[in-house]
């Protein structure tokens, strides 16, 4: 979950040398960025690696756009429904092409994105991108092909509702919220899915409306020469009309009292524990979830010193671990732990709490915070090491403020954040009328 950050380093062709002076830019490659005038932006990124594109279409269309009641669940179906083809490229063909490319292809949706993706060789570059064109502009599915593929998101809903920690995290986020759209998870919620394979209208309406060229961002890293790569999604893609929707997304009110909810498992399992705090948005300007991460790496990551303490000394947990994600609207920075006994649960509960409270009540010591700063950003640096991972990670930064100029203000501001800060963040959402506790249990987990 944690962005990596620090070492002044200079990426060539793979390589990560060290480098003296000062911190260089966080995303260290040169990048084209273009709108067009229908509203879609084209983000281009040539790199040193021979060959191998990856193309990286981001639309800004996650759960948290599904605000009518009865309809969640419509962003991640669509990531079903847009391999079900258009009248150009039906199924079989768009498979063929792709295999004779060799290419890698792929799709995944979060509360604010849905993002498709292939690698491929240079040479099939203009094919693909317009292929996917025709897709984005022309996706056609007949009521029967939509039902069925409803219905095989119901079998995906099921066969994830058999893991104990997809649960507790669906339940934390419906305890917790009570109106925005991050009280479902990216699913949905069931009662809304068992109804989608009669909401076939409603599908082509979902569609109309978000994959539009203004909520899209394509992002085209590897072997490539900005002014071909323009050129060609010009052609394929400027003639997409721009749409004319805007939602409303609904404003969590303020929680004014600490939540709870115990989970009963059908089956044998360890317990399983989430202690949550309602969290920041994503801000490459404001530093309160840039420091809530650090929080998170100081206090419950694995160097910390409460996992060494709970996982390893007094082997009370066999999981621990925070989630502070990145997203447009406040999400939660979450605990979690699975507890080896019953018995143990209110004591490690009471364990996260009393680190959470350290934060609000002393600040941490200057060369832990200095450190964790240098991890996040060294990480960060070595995860760019071939064009496809350079991609991917600028796909999830696009999502949120749709230029690639947003991760260098990001570190920017992680290497402002100071022992005071931390203090003053943690008393600010470390607060009891912020908190939520998901507990779950089944069989004989004592």
């Amino acid at each position: 979950m944690f962005r990596s950050a620090v070492l002044p380093i200079l990426l060539l062709g793979g390589v990560v040398l060290a480098q003296a002076g000062p911190v260089k830019k966080a995303f260290p490659w040169k990048y084209d960025q273009y709108d067009f005038p229908n509203g879609l932006r084209l983000v281009t990124v040539p790199t040193d690696f021979p060959n191998v594109v990856a193309l990286y279409i981001v639309v800004a269309a996650g759960s948290r756009n599904e605000v009518e009641p009865g309809k969640s669940g419509f962003a991640h179906l669509f990531e079903h429904m847009m391999f079900r083809g258009t009248e150009k490229y039906p199924p079989e063909r768009y498979e063929a092409v792709l295999k004779q490319a060799g290419a890698a292809s792929n799709a995944y949706t979060t509360d604010d994105r849905t993002v498709y993706h292939t690698t491929f060789s240079k040479e099939d570059f203009e094919q693909i991108l317009a292929m996917e064109a025709d897709r984005f502009q022309n996706l056609k599915y007949t009521e029967t092909v939509f039902r069925t593929e409803a219905l095989a998101v119901l079998g995906e809903y099921n066969k994830n509702s058999q893991f104990p920690i997809r649960k507790i995290f669906e339940v934390l986020r419906d305890t917790a919220f009570e109106v925005h759209p991050y009280k479902h998870t990216t699913m949905g919620f069931l009662e809304d899915i068992e109804d989608m394979p009669n909401e076939y209208d409603y599908s082509l309406k979902f569609f109309d409306r978000w994959y539009r060229p203004e909520y899209t961002t394509i992002v085209v890293v590897g072997d490539v020469r900005p002014a071909a790569v323009r050129a060609l999604v010009g052609k394929y893609w400027g003639g997409w009309e721009h749409g004319s929707y805007r939602a409303r997304i609904p404003q969590e009110p303020p929680q004014k009292e600490p939540r709870s909810k115990h989970i009963d498992w059908p089956s044998p399992t360890l317990p399983w524990l989430a202690v949550a705090f309602k969290g920041a948005a994503y801000s490459d300007t404001e530093p309160d979830q840039v420091t809530l991460d650090i929080i998170g790496s100081l206090g419950f990551s694995e160097n910390s010193d409460l996992y060494k303490k709970l996982m390893i000394k007094e082997q009370k947990v066999d999981v621990f671990g925070v989630d502070n994600p990145d997203r447009v609207d406040p999400q939660l920075f979450t605990v979690i732990a699975r507890v080896k006994k019953e018995d143990d649960v209110a004591y490690v509960r009471d364990q996260i709490l009393a680190q959470c409270r350290e934060f609000r009540e002393k600040p941490v010591d200057a060369g832990k915070l200095e450190a964790v700063k240098r991890h996040l950003r060294y990480s960060f640096a070595l995860s760019l090491d071939n064009s496809e991972a350079i991609a991917s990670t600028l796909a999830a930064y696009i999502g949120l403020r749709r230029t690639p100029e947003t991760i260098n203000n990001l570190y920017a501001l992680y290497d402002k954040v100071t022992p005071e800060d931390i203090q003053r963040i943690a008393r600010k959402y470390f607060q009891e009328n912020r908190r939520t506790i998901v507990t779950l249990s089944g069989g004989d987990s004592k």
